[in-house]
């Protein structure tokens, strides 16, 4: 019975394929539940460390060179502009152009050998959040029906939270690459019970979520007259044929009500509650304030939160006077973009959810994981197909960095490394199935749990292996 994915598979069809071969082999052996052994028995140190998890998506393909690991001895065609500076763990250096998470590195892991070999934005961020590959590899396929959901809806799935009304929830969503919402974000063939909450533009007024906050008028005697009448309603349309938008949008009715019902989500999102000091320090723009929601959400201990730090992959090539458009698709003029606008919001943000989830005491039970869908290319070039007129950098899924923070995970480490020219892993291999395996087992899942669809058929939550080597105490 194959129980996990040790390399890079070669498609999508192989690991279904794997799966298949899987489920014959449980059903030979007297069952479709029979599993290799449990997480427990083997004693990974993370297992149900964290209460929350939080990915923050860095949408757009987040070169590694200038960020987390620089090359700064390789000749300037691979190394770049940029130099590079010491951080609180010696012998690391990151860009220097993020002095503040410099500073906070011996609060987190680097892992600096994440590879894969998709590599467009779509299919790439699709693999980042379900953790397998889509059937049209290295492309930009449109959301559909078909797809495997998302890791929220397949938490859903095998453990709903039994006091939210979500179990995970999307905030500054969808994201966009290059110009519609990449797939991978919804329930897929869960259907849309199983998706996550999605959040759109966080600085949008005191609450993202002001339709759904009950007006002065909305008593709770009024709320229940209203949702007695849409059952009725329901009742009536079931005794005739109607279209599936239509079953979609009971669903988000019946969304809306559970949240107006829990006040402590719903009070979550009231982020104007902060007060100036605090918003100002995640930056008044859309990255910082979905990272101060994310904060406010794992105090409400909601199971899984991700961010898409930025919404749009590559805004700036149609909207360069507008900052909130700007994402790390880098095509050209990296340099520039990233020195003087991603960089600097990223620095601030993200150091600031760091430093304010480890002062409440909330780090230890809360897993963060930063990362991208694939990192950039080692050579420098001017790409004439793409706007700018400086050079930037290729798309590139053979190696790069996330971050991994919180719930267990070693302070102050980095895991794995890149080649001399970041070119290709040169130890410490994993990939996203792997970061996938790793959160499910955070949060006391085991990433060979079996969920079933809506025919019945089964899939494991996950394809990976979790990460022990990050976790204090763990072994490779």
């Amino acid at each position: 019975m194959i129980r996990f994915i040790d390399r890079v598979p070669e498609n999508f069809a192989a690991i279904r394929r794997r799966e298949w071969l899987r489920i014959a082999a449980g059903s030979l052996l007297g069952g479709l539940g029979a599993r290799a052994e449990s997480l427990r028995s083997t004693g990974f140190p993370g297992l149900a460390r964290a209460k929350s998890v939080i990915v923050v998506f860095a949408n757009g393909g987040q070169s590694q060179f200038e960020t987390f690991d620089p090359k700064p001895d390789a000749p300037e065609q691979i190394r770049g502009e940029f130099g590079s500076i010491a951080t609180s763990v010696p012998g690391l250096r990151f860009t220097e152009h993020l002095p503040r998470l410099a500073r906070l590195a011996n609060r987190f892991t680097v892992l600096r050998a994440v590879s894969h070999d998709d590599l467009d934005h779509g299919s790439a961020t699709y693999l980042t959040l379900t953790g397998r590959f889509h059937t049209q590899k290295s492309a930009n396929p449109a959301p559909s029906p078909t797809d495997f959901p998302t890791l929220g809806a397949v938490l859903e799935r095998v453990r709903p939270s039994r006091t939210l009304p979500y179990t995970a929830i999307h905030v500054n969503g969808p994201a966009i690459v290059p110009e519609l919402p990449a797939p991978g974000q919804n329930g897929g063939f869960l259907g849309r019970e199983y998706e996550p909450l999605l959040v759109g533009d966080p600085t949008s007024g005191d609450t993202p979520l002001p339709d759904l906050s009950p007006s002065d008028g909305g008593s709770l005697d009024r709320r229940a007259t209203r949702r007695r009448l849409l059952e009725v309603l329901d009742r009536r349309a079931e005794r005739t044929e109607f279209d599936h938008r239509l079953r979609d949008l009971d669903e988000i009715y019946r969304q809306a009500y559970a949240l107006l019902e829990a006040p402590r989500i719903r009070d979550a999102f009231r982020i104007g509650d902060e007060p100036d000091a605090i918003r100002d320090r995640y930056g008044r723009h859309r990255p910082g304030q979905a990272c101060l929601l994310a904060r406010r959400l794992a105090e409400a201990e909601v199971p899984l939160i991700t961010v898409m730090w930025n919404h749009s992959g590559r805004g700036q090539d149609t909207r360069p006077d507008d900052a909130e458009a700007y994402g790390w698709d880098t095509h050209n003029d990296i340099f520039g973009v990233m020195r003087e606008r991603l960089l600097p919001r990223f620095d601030l943000s993200l150091s600031a959810l760091i430093e304010d989830l480890d002062a409440r005491g909330l780090l230890e039970q809360t897993l963060v994981v930063v990362m991208g869908e694939f990192g950039r290319a080692p050579r420098v070039a001017l790409e004439p197909k793409f706007a700018g007129a400086s050079p930037g950098r290729k798309h590139w899924a053979n190696v790069y960095s996330i971050l991994m923070m919180g719930a267990g995970v070693e302070r102050g480490g980095v895991y794995g490394a890149s080649d001399e020219i970041g070119a290709y892993p040169k130890e410490g291999r994993v990939a996203p199935w792997d970061v996938a395996a790793t959160i499910f087992a955070a949060l006391g899942i085991d990433p060979e749990s079996e969920y079933r669809d809506a025919i019945d058929r089964p899939f494991l939550a996950t394809l990976g292996r979790p990460i022990s080597a990050i976790y204090r105490g763990g072994t490779p």
